[in-house]
């Protein structure tokens, strides 16, 4: 097990929704943003079906979630773009044409490292999470080589490490010490989804908002015996780690 990155000098994390970062590697982020790395999101869908009330105006949804990842990417510190692709939630393709849009992005950000959903996931759910995987996979190898997408107009870009987080193998913690804070300070923007994935139902409750944060805070302790770490590290996030990019 690997632990700690140099702090890059810039990273791109994708995702398929707005709050997957904040929810899988926020910490990692808030700490390189304080280090001085630019973090960037490139967010693939546009997270309208990310609610369990039938009555909510879609959207609306959108616009909201928009604003809540705009503000979550603040709390973390992040200096770099926050960028919406616009998918339709729960409809997102690994096609060529989104392929070419994720290389896009890649080359223009120029990102050190770059970070998504770990595809080989074994009995994942959620389709948006495993495409976007791909996507993010498929993005950095088009993003490297010329002869992929020429029409971009700009100059193929080769990271030097691609980190996937959920993944069954972690072989890489990042030491998160000390930043659980602020990675709960970033999910709590999301209010849009207190109820479907923070179990938070009312909002002016301190002791449900007290159950979320309690909870981020265990949960990053755990990845530490997760991986083996015994008392090297208080609190990490894991990840796999490719480095032959």
């Amino acid at each position: 097990m690997e632990i700690d990155l140099p702090v890059p000098s810039s990273a791109l994390v994708i995702v398929a929704h707005p709050d997957d970062a904040e929810f899988q590697c926020g910490a990692t982020l808030s700490k390189w943003a304080a280090a001085g790395c630019v973090v960037d999101h490139l967010v693939l869908t546009d997270g309208s079906k990310g609610t369990w009330d039938m009555e909510i105006d879609q959207a609306e949804l959108v616009l909201a979630r928009q604003r809540e990842q705009r503000a979550a990417a603040r709390a973390l510190g992040a200096s770099g773009e926050v960028v919406f692709c616009g998918w339709t939630d729960g409809e997102l393709q690994p096609g060529i044409g989104e392929r070419s849009v994720v290389a896009s992005w890649i080359r223009r950000l120029t990102p050190e490292v770059v970070i998504g959903h770990d595809p080989w996931r074994r009995w994942r759910l959620h389709p948006d999470h495993r495409n976007a995987g791909w996507l993010a996979v498929d993005g950095v190898v088009a993003a490297r080589d010329p002869f992929f997408f020429p029409e971009h107009g700009v100059p193929p870009h080769r990271p030097d490490t691609l980190l996937l987080f959920e993944c069954e193998e972690p072989n890489h913690a990042e030491d998160v010490t000390g930043f659980a804070a602020t990675k709960v300070a970033a999910l709590m923007c999301f209010e849009s989804q207190f109820v479907t994935t923070h179990e938070i139902t009312d909002p002016a409750d301190e002791g449900q908002r007290r159950r979320f944060a309690d909870f981020i805070e265990w949960d990053l302790g755990q990845n530490t015996m997760r991986a083996g770490l015994g008392d090297a590290v208080g609190q990490a996030e894991l990840f796999r780690s490719i480095t032959q990019v």
